[in-house]
Order: C-alpha cells, then sequence, then structure tokens
C-alpha cells in the first residue's frame, strides 16, 4: 500500500462520514480510526423559531387531506432472526418453500436466510395462510424484518 491509497481512504472517509475503516489485503489489516475531538472545540448552535408564513384558503383547500388511521389487522408476521440473504427456494431450481395462498404450519420451513456462509431454515411460528411475502427473493434482510404475513384464520 502507498501513501496515495492512503490518502484516498481518508478522503473516502470524510467524503462518507466514516468515523472508522478497516481493511485486510494480501495478508495486511489496516484500520483507520478518526480522533474524536473535545466537545469544546464545536461552536454552540442556536436554533432561531420561525413562524411559517399565512397559508392562503386556497393553499389550504388543496392540501392533501390526512390520511385515514389503518385498521389493525390480525395477520401474523414471520420476521428474520438474524441479518443475512433472503431465499424462497433451497436451491435456484427447486420450488420456493412458500407461496401466496398456501397454508402453512407451525414448525414448516418457509425460508431460508443465509449469514456468513451458513444457510439457516427459517420455520413459521404460526398456523394459518401465506397472505403477504414482504421480501424479493436474493434481497438482504435486517434482524426482525418482516418476511411473510400468515392470517391464522384460514
Amino acid at each position: 500500500m502507498n501513501i496515495k491509497e492512503l490518502k484516498e481512504m481518508i478522503e473516502l472517509m470524510n467524503e462518507n462520514g466514516l468515523a472508522e475503516l478497516e481493511l485486510e489485503r494480501e495478508g495486511m489489516s489496516l484500520k483507520l480510526k478518526k480522533a474524536s475531538e473535545p466537545s469544546f472545540a464545536h461552536p454552540m448552535a442556536y436554533s432561531i423559531p420561525t413562524i411559517p408564513a399565512p397559508r392562503s384558503a386556497v393553499e389550504a383547500a388543496v392540501a392533501a387531506p390526512a390520511a385515514a388511521p389503518v385498521p389493525p389487522s390480525n395477520f401474523k408476521d414471520v420476521k428474520s432472526p438474524m441479518v443475512g440473504t433472503f431465499y424462497r427456494a433451497p436451491s435456484p431450481e427447486a420450488a420456493p418453500f412458500a407461496e401466496i395462498g398456501q397454508m402453512v404450519e407451525v414448525g414448516q420451513v418457509v425460508c431460508i436466510v443465509e449469514a456468513m456462509k451458513l444457510m439457516n431454515e427459517i420455520k413459521s411460528d404460526v398456523r394459518g395462510k401465506v397472505v403477504e411475502i414482504c421480501v424479493d427473493n436474493t434481497e438482504p434482510v435486517e434482524f426482525g424484518q418482516v418476511l411473510f404475513r400468515v392470517d391464522p384464520t384460514k
């Protein structure tokens, strides 16, 4: 690694607001971390409240009405227990584990979430009909993200 590459990494950190950057390449490990500045180095910021301009009667009439509250549904969510990549089927050629309109049982595998090269079967914790698949195949998912919505009354 040369000075030019190091400067580019520092610029990358500054442009993206990164406080830390770690790189491993060809048996070399590099960790860049910005030093925290003392709090007295920052000037005090004050906000001055502003008074909104009065709206005309026409603007008020044209303003969008407030959205009606959505009634709570009785659907149960099957959520991702980890961060990873969502797969609907065990292989690209295989049929999906679950489809919209299909009945699923408690403990039935509904998808796979790959995390750190490990394929983790995700099982339904509710019995019912799949009403929505909330993630596209091969998309990244977060911990707690809804994967499926199941109607337990069906």
